[in-house]
């Protein structure tokens, strides 16, 4: 709390005129002043506008001081200037030397009374105002070190607050893209379409732009369900997808003329929802890539349960995602996978044919 003060300096200049007025002015009308006097008072004063920075040094000199005058029978008031300097490096100094100048303090107060042959009682009556001034240091400093750990504390709690912020952006971004770039992707695939087969084949036609309709309706209510984090009214918002959801993207794949097989493989168990969100999102993405990208004609997803472990795999006989190897598509499915603890391979599929994404999920 010291150094918290405005103008430190100049409140320490008036402590220290005052101690030294109080001082000049009690050997004044105790009729025993003198230059000699008048300097040792300086010596026992003017150092405490440096107690801030140097809490040590500043009390040794205001000790000798003192000491001086009261050996002299010139300490005509009390010692206000060292109760001053007790209180200061109660206050500011690290342990060491608040041991030593402790220890000083009280051999030089001994030695002041003792010596100059004041009574033994006059000890205990200046050692109780010596504790009051170091036990309000030590209070002080109590209280700055709580203040130090408060806004430590704040610090972190603000900067875990922006971390988590940051996060929270980048999971919303990665749900946004892959929504966007999923169901986009189809609908062009399907308007590309549409005006060929309105003229081949009408019924078909209908089925097109049904199949166009359903695809921008979903992706609305997922940008919905996504966004709604955003909102403060967390419990109206619908789950996000998860394994349930996957014959329904599979066939809306298919229906963008993509043959699409689906397959499972061991004892399905439940899994948490972000695991589940995790596995979609990473079918999501792949088969978004075999539509856009690789120029695939067929794609098999598997799921396959062992053990303690979900493993995930996409494989078409494209070409891979060219053009989106470095974007923001693949980069998001390992950030997801990584998130929930697993690992995500992607590459050429098997004898350099088609494309291939695996991705291995610890079950809790």
């Amino acid at each position: 709390m010291l150094t918290r003060r405005p103008f430190p300096l100049a409140v320490d200049a008036a402590i220290a005129a005052g101690c030294f007025v109080v001082g000049v002015l009690g050997s004044v009308l105790d009729k025993h002043i003198n230059p000699g006097i008048v300097a040792l008072y300086a010596v026992a004063s003017v150092p405490l506008v440096w107690r801030r920075r140097a809490p040590f040094v500043v009390t040794c000199a205001v000790a000798v001081g003192t000491t001086w005058l009261s050996f002299l029978g010139a300490l005509a008031t009390l010692p206000a200037g060292q109760l001053v300097a007790t209180y200061t490096f109660a206050a500011l100094s690290p342990p060491v030397h608040r041991l030593i100048l402790a220890a000083g303090t009280v051999v030089g107060v001994t030695v002041s009374i003792l010596g100059p042959g004041d009574p033994p009682l006059a000890i205990t009556v200046i050692g109780v105002l010596f504790a009051v001034a170091y036990s309000m240091g030590t209070a002080t400093r109590a209280r700055g070190d709580r203040i130090a750990m408060l806004e430590e504390r704040a610090r972190r709690l603000a900067e875990s607050e922006a971390a988590a912020g940051a996060r929270e952006r980048e999971r919303v971004a990665r749900e946004v893209h892959d929504i966007l770039a999923h169901s986009m992707s189809l609908v062009i695939v399907q308007a590309e379409a549409g005006p060929v087969v309105v003229r081949s084949d009408p019924d078909r036609a209908e089925v097109v732009f049904d199949t166009i309709a359903a695809t921008a309706r979903d992706a609305l209510a997922q940008l919905r369900r996504t966004l709604g984090v955003l909102r403060a009214d967390d419990e109206r918002r619908a789950p996000q997808p998860g394994l349930d959801e996957l014959p329904a993207l599979v066939e809306t794949t298919r229906l963008a003329g993509l043959d699409v097989r689906l397959d499972e493989r061991g004892e399905a168990r439940a899994v948490p929802a972000d695991l589940a969100v995790t596995v979609y999102r990473v079918v999501q993405e792949s088969l978004t890539n075999a539509v856009r990208h690789a120029r695939a004609r067929r794609v098999e997803v598997l799921l396959s349960w062992a053990g303690g472990e979900l493993s995930v795999e996409v494989i078409d006989d494209g070409r891979g995602p060219v053009g989106a190897a470095g974007g923001h598509g693949l980069a998001g499915m390992r950030e997801r996978v990584s998130a929930a603890g697993g690992e995500l391979t992607a590459g050429r599929g098997s004898g350099g044919v088609g494309y291939r994404v695996a991705a291995r999920l610890p079950l809790p």
